[in-house]
């Protein structure tokens, strides 16, 4: 896709200079949790700079996918980005951390790693890897499986399903160790590719799955946890550094209260959108009967993979420790 976002010209260098207009992409549609903390962080920061800077959210991937906006942020093209974990790893595998299969068994375990000094060595990893600065953090939820063949209970149901995922090889390995065929397919061609049969299913947290409407096309969807997903809203560090102390203050501020809002809506929302997946188009809806299978059989084969890439065995015992949980 050729690229006609500009970084703004009109760079705010203090709260009397001429307003500044920044573009946010988003690869979810409207109303997913991608959207909900743009926003907010968008009303915070239009309020501590007393409307001098302005956004324009971008949804449904307008701007590019979101490997394509990571890059475009790094490169100083597009001003920010909401994206998935797992599609920023490609620039920066420090954070691949957080993609680890069972590394969060609960919302409460997200948090603790967002709060942890494991969460910030990673930023400054990701900032000296990919020359993105991680301004906030979304809670979005656990990724849940979906598909259009069959209710999936325990392990053994995976077999034959062919599922479409991020193009990020934690998860490409997680699939591969349970079973089941995963197929790489851009988020923007996800919808079309369920609805043309090219895979069964697919893989993402109760708010995309509702705002991306695939309860029109998948009938069966599985509560897995395998996956936690926190995403990061990224900000390009050249436009970060371009602005005064007052105005980074302000974004520092804007993403602190914006994660904060992210994390209360995905607890208060969450039920509502699986109540209403199910009234509005049917979706059958199953728990995994042998979930502690799964975690074994991942921790085992994936996650020794990745140490390296991570910041080390070190680094992903340091995580644990801040879980609470036994190290390695």
């Amino acid at each position: 896709m050729k690229k006609t976002i500009l970084l703004s010209t009109a760079i705010l260098l203090s709260f009397s200079a001429n307003a500044a207009k920044w573009n946010i992409a988003i690869g979810d549609g409207a109303g997913s949790t991608q959207e909900v903390i743009a926003q907010k962080f968008s009303d915070i920061l239009a309020s501590e700079t007393e409307g001098k800077i302005e956004t324009a959210l971008f949804v449904n991937g307008q701007l590019g996918s979101e490997q394509a906006t990571v890059n475009d942020v790094s490169m100083g093209l597009l001003d920010m980005s909401v994206v998935g974990s797992s599609n920023l790893a490609a620039l920066s595998p420090a954070i691949g951390l957080f993609t680890y299969p069972y590394m969060f068994h609960n919302v409460e375990d997200a948090k603790k790693a967002l709060d942890s000094e494991v969460t910030k060595k990673i930023e400054q990893d990701v900032l000296k890897q990919a020359n993105v600065r991680i301004v906030s953090w979304t809670y979005s939820g656990f990724r849940r499986l979906t598909n259009s063949d069959h209710p999936v209970t325990k392990m053994e149901d995976l077999k034959g399903l062919s599922v479409r995922v991020p193009k990020n090889r934690v998860i490409l390995d997680t699939y591969k160790s349970l079973g089941i065929g995963a197929t790489p397919i851009a988020w923007s061609e996800t919808f079309t590719a369920l609805q043309q049969g090219v895979v069964d299913g697919q893989e993402t947290p109760y708010a995309a799955i509702q705002s991306m409407k695939f309860g029109e096309i998948q009938k069966y969807l599985t509560e897995t946890h395998y996956l936690f997903q926190i995403e990061p809203v990224l900000m390009s560090e050249s436009l970060y550094q371009a602005q005064s102390d007052k105005v980074k203050q302000a974004i520092d501020k804007a993403g602190e209260e914006a994660e904060a809002y992210s994390y209360q809506y995905l607890i208060e929302t969450e039920d509502q959108i699986k109540q209403n997946l199910i009234d509005k188009y049917g979706m059958k809806i199953s728990k995994l009967e042998d979930e502690q299978k799964w975690i074994d059989k991942l921790q085992q084969e994936v996650w020794p993979k990745y140490f390296d890439e991570v910041g080390g065995k070190e680094r992903v015992n340091e995580l644990l420790k801040a879980l609470g949980r036994e190290t390695l």
